[in-house]
């Protein structure tokens, strides 16, 4: 997608964090948006952040991706209000962190509906307007855990996996049609979602030693959207382990994640 200006879009998860930091730079380059994730409040005061520093259309709008098939609801209410989704970033996402039989099955069920089925059901939502127009957008924030089974985060990477296949298979059936599909893939990024996990164990980790701030992912996510690669991963060292993995034997890919996520109490 060539230009932002003018456009509409649809963040999911844009109250914090990675969404959050993606909108001010969508409103920055003078894209309409509106604005998605459970707090009404927490959104209503970002809006009026950014109304105060952008002349564009803001929309807020309170939904729970983990309900069923939230798509065609949260299609309604944008159209009901004379809105069409130009562009839409599926940022929202839940994580869980630990030994799998410690962790909730409750969790688990919910992270799949966010993270997999609200993606699904959100982008069946609105390609059909899209193609009607013949251009549209869709980023999809996957993660580096696409590339290789994540023991200790097994239902996270394995979704993420799942997002990252979808996005590049739906670039491939759309890219001739109007319509740009891409999978943003950071590492760990300093948010709220660390604290959520609800296990300071895993700063202790390799792998989350060392995080990435929202703004980076943000400017990212306006590259991911301009251009025509069907998949994008942030950093170059993460480039290098995503590539390696699809080499190497994947009884070893298996072992070293769970090397790099064990919790430091974890016998081997």
């Amino acid at each position: 997608m060539r230009t932002l200006q003018n456009k509409t879009a649809l963040v999911t998860g844009a109250s914090s964090g990675i969404g959050e930091a993606i909108a001010r730079q969508l409103a920055s380059q003078g894209c309409k948006l509106i604005l998605l994730a459970r707090s009404e409040t927490a959104l209503q005061q970002f809006a009026a952040q950014l109304r105060g520093a952008h002349a564009v259309q803001i929309e807020v709008l309170a939904a729970d991706l983990a309900q069923p098939d939230c798509g065609p609801a949260i299609q309604q209410q944008i159209q009901t209000r004379g809105l069409q989704v130009d562009i839409l970033i599926n940022n929202a996402g839940l994580g869980a962190y630990g030994p799998f039989e410690t962790l909730s099955a409750h969790i688990e069920q919910e992270l799949i509906a966010v993270n997999i089925a609200a993606i699904v059901s959100l982008s069946h939502a609105v390609i059909p307007g899209m193609l009607s127009r013949g251009s549209g957008a869709i980023l999809n924030i996957a993660s580096t855990s696409a590339f290789q089974p994540c023991a200790f985060m097994a239902v996270y990477a394995a979704s993420k996996a799942f997002v990252l296949s979808f996005s590049e298979a739906l670039w491939a059936e759309y890219r001739e049609r109007g319509i740009h599909v891409a999978a943003l893939c950071p590492g760990p990024v300093e948010t709220a979602f660390i604290a959520k996990l609800h296990n300071e164990d895993i700063r202790k980790t390799p792998v989350f030693a060392h995080t990435i701030q929202p703004e980076q992912v943000a400017a990212e996510a306006i590259k991911a959207l301009k251009s025509t690669a069907p998949s994008r991963i942030i950093g170059v060292k993460h480039w290098l382990m995503a590539n390696s993995t699809r080499l190497a034997p994947r009884r070893l890919v298996a072992k070293a994640g769970a090397n790099i996520l064990r919790p430091p109490e974890q016998p081997r």
